[in-house]
């Protein structure tokens, strides 16, 4: 825990966030839980039964004492939409955390800025911690932290493109100018999109897709898992600058005949 995740003050090991969405089966995503050791697990409300969990479905293998269950408003279209489903999810006892999506259009699935800043509003005000799915817009990044969302989410790409960080100079703005947890979400389809997200000093990312779509999920999980830690650990090392010119990485001059000249 010495590097630990804190949001909202409660500390995760993990900093790799998986959702449960598109996978084939209940066992498919639980080997891809165990294998990528994530602490926090977003479930869909409109596609899970809160209150009867069947065995089977996606909640019967989410292992509670284990995983912060994190419930989406996906599907939302509008604040009063998203606010009344977060609602649902505390009065079905979970605790009052919510993955605040709001994508009124169907096609690209790119989140309304100005419903999620009016829902954040509201929800922050009722109680709840709430994590915000966002384009990568620097200045809602910001007013969302002036309202006290406990996170920022930006995206990387459109859901479930696989496409990596294409919103790579924002997401880098965001990084330095906001003061609560940055979390890369969406369209990151390979581990090394992962470990990129880390190095420029996002505080942890979220997958789906690209788990729910490998031929071996629980393989994928851990690679996903090895890669944020990678990228973390390059970030707290600090990355070399990068240059416009070569440079040799050993002097040229100097030294091979350094022995001659002394005798």
């Amino acid at each position: 825990m010495n590097d630990a995740l804190t949001i909202a003050g409660r500390t995760f090991r993990s900093r790799l966030m998986v959702g449960t969405g598109k996978f084939p089966s209940a066992q498919a995503l639980k080997a891809t839980l165990d294998a990528s050791d994530a602490e926090i697990v977003t479930v869909a409300l409109r596609r899970a039964d809160l209150s009867k969990p069947a065995e089977g479905s996606i909640l019967s293998v989410i292992d509670r004492s284990r995983h912060l269950l994190l419930p989406n408003t996906s599907g939302a279209r509008t604040a009063d939409e998203a606010v009344r489903l977060a609602k649902l999810a505390r009065a079905a006892g979970l605790e009052p955390w919510v993955k605040l999506e709001l994508t009124p259009e169907p096609r690209h699935l790119l989140p309304d800025p100005i419903e999620t800043l009016r829902a954040a509003e509201t929800l922050v005000k009722d109680g709840f911690i709430v994590l915000p799915y966002i384009q990568a817009d620097p200045v809602l990044a910001k007013r969302l932290e002036e309202i006290g969302t406990a996170t920022v989410m930006p995206l990387g790409a459109p859901i479930g493109t696989n496409r990596g960080l294409r919103t790579r100079d924002l997401i880098k703005i965001i990084i330095e100018q906001v003061n609560i947890p940055v979390v890369v979400d969406a369209g990151l389809g390979a581990p090394s999109h992962a470990a990129e997200a880390m190095e420029l000093g996002a505080d942890a990312v979220l997958v789906n897709t690209a788990l729910a779509d490998a031929a071996d999920h629980a393989a994928m999980g851990r690679a996903f898992a090895l890669a944020t830690e990678a990228g973390r650990l390059a970030h707290l090392a600090g990355l070399g600058p990068e240059r416009t010119a070569p440079e040799a990485s050993s002097p040229l001059t100097g030294f091979l005949f350094r022995g001659e000249a002394s005798t």
